[in-house]
């Protein structure tokens, strides 16, 4: 996928909402894991590869281990 993509990204651990504009405006969702452990979503569109791997790279140099990426929906 070249184009525009909706992603879902969670990462165990908390981001907050004011690394929103850090993860290409994605939105932000905190939720309590089974285990007890905060685990964080982001969801929303991405305008390429490169954007993800940008939001990647930022979850990365947070220590923010990821737990999946989906492509939720492919744009045209």
């Amino acid at each position: 996928m070249d184009g525009p993509a909706n992603y879902k990204i969670r990462v165990l651990g908390r981001l907050g909402v004011r690394w929103t504009a850090r993860m290409g405006g994605m939105r932000v969702s905190e939720s309590r894991r089974p285990e007890g452990e905060t685990e964080t979503v982001l969801e929303g569109w991405l305008e390429d590869q490169a954007a993800l791997s940008g939001v990647l790279n930022a979850l990365y140099e947070l220590h923010l281990p990821v737990l999946s990426v989906r492509c939720v929906d492919a744009g045209e």
